[in-house]
């Protein structure tokens, strides 16, 4: 008899929040390698938008354009789908020179990385909960440390590391899963202000035992897992994917 491959996604629909770049977009890659109908948020008007820009392969996925920031733009998209067995939700903003330490801005971060995850997996629980399907948050080692600078970024992700744990015990006796991803440095425009920084580059790496940044693609195989069979028995977990970085 053959083997059933849990990593095959073939006749499952996937839709990742903030997958039109970055590591939203390699795991929408990795979904759609995988075999799934992949359907993609971001906050341009068409997928043409993105076109030529490094890090967004919008080819093969179903682009909408939903601003999480904006509560309505939520509340008010209309699936074009009648199941979902994956939410990926990816979204997530940073604002750098100490932006963040004005309450307004400290809201507007708080409001993409936090806010709108519970508001997007409440919104899709019913479908989720039909499908008996998974959830994946895709977090960051920020969670685990201060991050100087950064007050709103860093308050968001220790609240979704909470809620990841909080949804996952929740909603698991519904059959729904929920875990997350912390990244560490993964090469995006997010991670620009490291990555792309000669000297602040070459300090980062040193600290990572691997010897080199991550990629969204690896992040891709981690949500993969996670929303597989494979991990049928992990419930409210955030998996560090980091190169070493924090041991």
């Amino acid at each position: 008899m053959a083997s059933v491959n849990p990593l095959d996604f073939h006749g499952k629909i996937a839709l990742v929040v903030g997958g039109s770049s970055g590591i939203g977009n390699g795991i929408a890659q990795a979904f759609r390698g995988a075999g799934a109908e992949v359907h993609v948020w971001g906050t341009r008007p068409t997928a043409a938008d993105y076109s030529g820009e490094s890090g967004s392969d919008l080819v093969g996925l179903h682009y909408s354009h939903v601003d999480v920031g904006v509560p309505d733009e939520i509340d008010g998209w209309r699936p074009p789908f009648e199941r979902l067995d994956v939410l990926v939700l990816s979204q997530g903003v940073v604002m750098y020179k100490k932006a963040e330490f004005e309450l307004e801005n400290f809201r507007k971060v708080v409001e993409v990385n936090l806010t709108s995850v519970m508001a997007c997996a409440t919104k899709f629980k019913p479908l989720l909960k039909d499908a008996q399907g998974s959830i994946v948050i895709v977090n960051s080692t920020a969670a685990y440390h201060s991050t100087v600078g950064n007050p709103a970024y860093n308050a968001s992700k220790t609240g979704a590391l909470g809620l990841t744990r909080t949804l996952g015990q929740a909603w698991a006796r519904e059959g729904i899963r929920v875990n997350g991803i912390a990244p560490g440095f993964v090469a995006t425009k997010l991670t620009r202000t490291t990555t792309e920084h000669p000297e602040r580059s070459a300090d980062a790496l040193r600290a990572i035992p691997l010897g080199r940044f991550g990629a969204p693609d690896e992040m891709g195989q981690v949500a993969l897992f996670l929303a597989s069979s494979m991990a049928s028995y992990v419930v409210g977990q955030t998996l560090t994917v980091d190169g070493g970085l924090k041991l």
